[in-house]
């Protein structure tokens, strides 16, 4: 008996916690469309980076999305393509937490192309219809890291997404 009251109690709160409330922009079949703002460094210089990211919803709060990143501003020349999952926690109203993992390939003018793997997390806040914009941090750390070409084979930096829901 105690078995029964202890799965059909893991069972509902599963339910209360994965079972969104209102997905809204997040809802499965949902597409979404990202630029990309923030800073880094690499190279021992500072970068502005921008950028443009698309986004399918496969069920409620669960993207699979794919991120072009220019840094600028900074010597030398980087783009990244990053494919990505991300998971947008649904249940709050106005501010929906997110979390995330991507693999990134990074096009470096004059060294060889890195690979890396990396996590994210942050906010989304809610603005009206389907547009939201988050703010969070980016972990990544680079694969086969040579420190004599790179300053640090890891880096963190913010981010700040604003999007919208097609």
């Amino acid at each position: 008996m105690n078995n029964i009251r202890l799965i059909s109690s893991v069972a509902a709160l599963l339910c209360a916690v994965i079972a969104p409330a209102n997905a809204g922009p997040f809802s499965q079949g949902s597409q979404s469309v990202a630029i990309i703002a923030g800073s880094g460094s690499a190279f021992r210089d500072d970068y502005l980076i921008l950028g443009l990211g698309y986004g399918y919803y496969l069920v409620d709060g669960l993207e699979l999305g794919i991120d072009a990143q220019f840094w600028l501003n900074g010597d030398p020349s980087i783009t990244k393509l990053s494919p990505q999952i991300r998971y947008v926690f649904t249940q709050p109203k106005t501010v929906k937490p997110y979390i995330g993992g991507f693999f990134r390939r990074t096009f470096i003018s004059d060294f060889p192309d890195l690979d890396s793997v990396g996590y994210r997390a942050g906010l989304n806040f809610m603005g009206r219809g389907n547009f939201y914009f988050g703010a969070g941090f980016v972990y990544e750390r680079y694969q086969d890291c040579n420190e004599a070409i790179v300053a640090n084979c890891s880096d963190t930096y913010p981010e700040i997404l604003f999007s919208f829901s097609i």
